[in-house]
């Protein structure tokens, strides 16, 4: 006989949080015993949608066993006293186990249908740790299990533990059917949860006008399918249906629409960057499986769950062979090191992986968010826990996964002054040795370089310089030796020996400044004509850096005048104090914004003209770093590749010339829209692509006028007669491309 339950409020009340079972136990006993409790959606709405989901398959499976048909196994999880059960198995359907963790409604249901209902089970259980062989069920029904784990605020961690348990204890083709109010929270849950090998669709519950609910009712549906295959959402939502809330679904509507432009980017074939959790979800399969040669970038590690996130790159050997002697390896790589062929490149990534002798490698890539973090905290602490998740077969079997890492590639460090300014930020000169570098300085037994660092760019290595001996010390060093014969004085002289050093200006350490000089082949005609006729050729370089590519080109064409802008004072500074920096009548430095330089100098061009042409060629370098690395862009920064720059940059070269860049994106979509908007500006445009390098440099002009474009050989001898500094042109030249 049913018991008086106690006022509706006294009972809710008892449920402060859903996910406690003392507070379920207590709303179970309060309620009293022998009635049902519907949190949403009751069997009348629900009897069409779930039969014809279900098919005939439990009346017919029971009737039929012996023809071979088999009734499926349903799993009720969270199944707490709802008649959903009871009426399934009316309906045919006998093979159903319910599960909740309340012993109190548990111990009531099985009373009151053990005798009515027997082939039906009852378990008390934790659906977030479920006592079930993998593979056990053909449908898993939960009515609002996922939404009592899912209260706002409480994180997604028990939701994610039950949904990764309905999917073990899931046959292959099984269903995972959800009823759900589908809150933002519980929706994003499902959807990023059942991405990756998953059919899923979605419908609205009908309910009777007479009782319209002011929430509405979802039916999701999960069917089990390929691991790594990704297919959009079928909706069978109606907007025009009078049953609907229609908040909730023109919610639902849109979180559905934001889906699958995502699964259609994944499955376009589009290398998207993934997420370990992605993986693990299986977006490439299984993970406990080597597949030879799968290799995919992806992201490791979240802020929830780790110290730090990586880039990393999950490789399985090509060859699977006797040789390999780990099943599971880490193969980390240090910042300085990563824009290495050996490591940025595809092909270079599987000479590691051989070197390696690993099954599977996880190449790890540190930047500078790393750059002061205890090397063992980051393999022990952080790595490690993350690395057991993309461990192939059985890691109970398997030996240790070793941990290596090549070297920083810099043998040896000499800090000369750490700087920073309200500009640029922190700054780093730093003289240093690398590895495997062949002397050929003297004395100098190895080649030593001075790098300009800015912190705002991971680390970037702004500038770099070739240190040589300066000739003019030998005779120092010699008055030196002669006036003390003591040891400490000599000790002194060696400490002081970095004097003797100074940085060679006809060495360029970065590749792009050498594809920049070889690219003044496009108007190499003109810059002859200059220098035969003592003109100078008007230059303007944005950026100075270390300056180590203006006095490369002050000391390679001595006819050309150099302009450069440099918004900081202090990096200015640092080029003078370290880099051997210097201005004269050829050189000059202007402190400020290269933007409004050029638009002042071309109003200085439009007075100074008063109507009258002047034959001369101009040629503008953008060559400074992005502080903001939102738009994509690591160089220039943005406002250098718009509009109303661009344009300026075009009158200032009116009479002929060029307008370079040095552009760095990662984004292809970014770097297409840099060159749709000089092919809009400027009626020629080249670039030249740096191998096993991000930059790439842009060559645009005006006009065909100082162009030499039909006769490339002839312009590369003519500009290397003119160049004082050796530059190998014939190379650079050879990845010439005209864009426009």
């Amino acid at each position: 006989m049913a018991t008086t339950p106690p006022p509706a409020a006294e009972i809710l009340g008892t449920l402060g949080d859903f996910t406690s079972r003392e507070n379920w136990d207590k709303f179970f006993a309060l309620r009293g015993t022998g009635d049902n409790f519907e949190w949403y959606a009751e069997w009348p709405n629900l009897r069409s949608p779930l039969l014809a989901l279900l098919g005939d398959r439990g009346a017919a499976g029971e009737a039929d066993a012996g023809a071979g048909a088999a009734a499926p196994e349903i799993l009720v999880p969270a199944c707490g006293s709802s008649a959903l059960s009871e009426r399934l198995y009316d309906a045919g359907f006998r093979r159903i186990t319910n599960v909740d963790f309340s012993r109190v409604v548990v111990a009531d249901m099985l009373r009151r249908h053990a005798r009515a209902r027997p082939e039906m089970r009852w378990r008390v259980m934790d659906m977030t740790d479920m006592q079930f062989a993998d593979g056990s069920f053909d449908v898993i029904l939960d009515k609002g299990g996922l939404d009592a784990l899912m209260e706002p605020g409480a994180g997604t961690k028990l939701g994610t533990k039950y949904l990764n348990e309905a999917k073990r204890v899931l046959k292959s083709g099984g269903k995972f059917v959800c009823l759900t109010l589908a809150e933002s929270h519980v929706l994003g849950l499902l959807l990023s949860e059942f991405r990756f090998g998953w059919d899923m669709s979605i419908q609205a519950i009908a309910s009777e006008s007479s009782k319209k609910s002011a929430f509405q009712t979802f039916m999701v549906v999960m069917v089990k399918g390929k691991m790594g295959v990704v297919q959009t959402i079928k909706s069978l939502l109606d907007q025009s249906a009078e049953y609907c809330n229609m908040k909730q679904e023109n919610a639902v509507i849109r979180a559905l629409g934001n889906e699958n432009i995502i699964r259609e980017s994944y499955s376009s074939g589009v290398d998207v960057l993934l997420s370990l959790r992605d993986l693990q979800l299986g977006a490439i399969g299984d993970l406990k499986v080597i597949v030879p040669g799968r290799r995919r970038q992806f992201i490791l590690g979240e802020p929830e769950t780790s110290l730090y996130c990586y880039k990393a790159v999950l490789l399985d050997a090509k060859k699977q062979t006797e040789t390999l002697v780990y099943h599971c390896g880490v193969f980390i790589v240090p910042k300085a090191r990563a824009q290495e062929w050996l490591f940025a490149s595809e092909e270079g990534q599987w000479h590691v992986v051989e070197s390696a002798k690993a099954a599977r490698l996880v190449m790890v890539f540190l930047d500078s968010r790393h750059a002061n973090i205890d090397m063992d905290i980051i393999k022990v602490k952080d790595l490690s826990p993350l690395i057991k998740d993309l461990e192939p077969g059985n890691p109970e079997e398997e030996a240790p996964i070793p941990f290596m890492m090549a070297g920083d590639g810099v043998k040896q460090r000499d800090v000369l002054e750490e700087a920073t300014s309200e500009i640029t930020g922190p700054m780093v000169v730093e003289d240093v040795v690398y590895e495997n570098a062949d002397g050929d300085q003297g004395s100098m037994p190895e080649k030593m370089f001075r790098r300009l660092i800015f912190g705002r760019s991971s680390g970037l290595v702004q500038s770099e310089a070739l240190l040589i001996r300066d000739p003019h010390s030998n005779e120092t060093d010699k008055k030196n030796k002669n006036a003390s014969a003591t040891s400490k004085k000599r000790r002194n002289q060696k400490k002081g020996s970095k004097n003797s050093l100074r940085i060679d200006h006809s060495f360029l350490g970065s590749s792009y400044h050498s594809s920049i000089i070889s690219g003044l082949s496009l108007v190499a005609s003109a810059l002859s004509a200059a220098s035969a006729s003592g003109e100078k050729v008007s230059t303007t370089v944005i950026g100075l850096g270390a300056g180590c590519f203006p006095m490369f080109l002050r000391g390679c064409l001595p006819f050309v005048d150099i302009e450069v802008v440099e918004l900081d004072p202090l990096v200015a500074e640092l080029a003078k104090k370290y880099f051997g920096f210097s201005v004269d009548e050829q050189l000059k430095v202007h402190l400020g914004d290269g933007i409004k330089f050029v638009e002042d100098s071309v109003a200085a061009n439009h007075s100074a003209s008063n109507g009258s042409a002047r034959n001369s060629i101009k040629i503008l370098v953008i060559d400074v770093d992005s502080s903001d690395l939102s738009s994509g862009l690591s160089c220039p920064p943005e406002n250098f590749v718009e509009d109303p720059f661009l344009q300026k940059a075009k009158e200032l070269l009116s009479e002929g010339g060029l307008f370079i860049i040095n552009l760095v994106s990662r984004s292809s979509s970014v770097r297409e829209m840099v060159v749709s908007r000089l092919k809009v500006v400027f009626e020629h445009l080249y670039s030249l692509q740096l191998e096993e390098e991000i930059n790439e440099v842009l060559f645009a002009s005006p006009s065909e006028r100082y162009l030499d474009i039909n006769n490339l050989d002839g312009a590369v001898a003519k500009l290397k007669d003119l160049l004082k500094f050796p530059v190998d042109v014939e190379s650079d030249i050879k990845k010439l491309q005209r864009l426009r």
